[in-house]
């Protein structure tokens, strides 16, 4: 049986689900929390490498800043993406003015920047604000 890594949103713990019971609510073994929430997991600098390299599902990157409209405007499409996406996909947002760091490494010059990444690597970027349905379909036209 083939089982694929999904990271903990809680606790960060890598876990080795079974590819036949991703939609089956699973729980983190170490923490015992849902793995999937429905809802995008935030990140900051010390979880970011960890989703983006232990995440056999591909992880979808909102790059965000508090002071940006677009990007408030664009928080509850995402959140609504999240619930349809998961488990094939998994949402994420990671705060720019508060990791700066990550952002700069990854060349982000606008936001919102959507990046899609599959085991360990970038495959897509989007720029701008979208409604749910776009990123919805954006993210699934990205073959991964």
């Amino acid at each position: 049986m083939s089982t694929t890594r999904v990271v903990c949103p809680e606790c960060n713990t890598i876990n080795a689900i079974p590819e036949n019971r991703l939609q089956d609510n699973p729980h983190c073994g170490k923490c015992k929390t849902p793995i999937f929430k429905a809802q995008p997991v935030e990140l900051n600098g010390a979880s970011f490498d960890r989703h983006v390299s232990g995440n056999d599902i591909p992880l979808l990157v909102d790059f965000w800043a508090p002071w940006c409209g677009p990007c408030l405007t664009m928080a509850p499409a995402f959140k609504e993406a999240a619930s349809t996406l998961e488990p094939v996909v998994r949402l994420a947002k990671l705060n720019t003015e508060e990791e700066q760091a990550v952002g700069a490494r990854f060349g982000i010059r606008s936001i919102p920047t959507l990046v899609l990444f599959h085991k360990g690597r970038e495959v897509a970027r989007q720029a701008g604000a979208m409604m749910a349905g776009d990123i919805i379909r954006w993210t699934r036209s990205q073959a991964v």
